[in-house]
């Protein structure tokens, strides 16, 4: 039990530094897809000229596995870019191993990136002027509830 505690005080259990080398380490693949993509590499006819972001690349706790997240620019032939992303996938495994110093290249899975729709859809309910009532009336009632006190 003792032993349990210096090690979670101490901060070096599995959950502390992982997390923040998931990122570092995330951060590092999604500049150098980015860069690959950038630079036309790919020879898949559904890549040829698409502007596609890399939004984010989320790793499993292993880092064996990569979740990479991708726009293409206004969404255009999204499903059709997903679908030439994986079938590069093994062409842009190599390259990432070419360019990122690691001790193995793992697994890219591309996924499209729905935050910004999502994020779209909070801010249109929002603006909705029964909800944009609601958030005055609750901001005036906090006003006049701090005056009080």
């Amino acid at each position: 039990m003792v032993g349990k505690r210096r090690k979670f005080l101490s901060g070096v259990g599995p959950e502390r530094g992982v997390g923040q080398r998931r990122l570092r380490i995330g951060e590092e693949l999604r500049h150098t897809l980015s860069g690959i993509l950038r630079r036309d590499e790919c020879r898949d006819p559904a890549l040829r000229d698409a502007n596609i972001a890399v939004t984010e690349v989320r790793f499993s706790p292993d880092l064996r596995n990569a979740t990479v997240f991708v726009m293409p620019l206004n969404g255009a032939n999204a499903t059709e870019i997903i679908a030439g992303l994986k079938r590069s996938t093994p062409f842009l495994k190599r390259l990432v191993a070419h360019e990122v110093a690691s001790r193995y290249t793992p697994d890219l899975i591309f996924e499209l990136d729905i935050s910004f729709d999502q994020a779209d859809r909070i801010a249109a309910l929002l603006a909705r002027p029964d909800v944009e009532r609601d958030l005055c009336q609750g901001g005036a009632r906090t006003e006049a509830h701090d005056d009080v006190g």
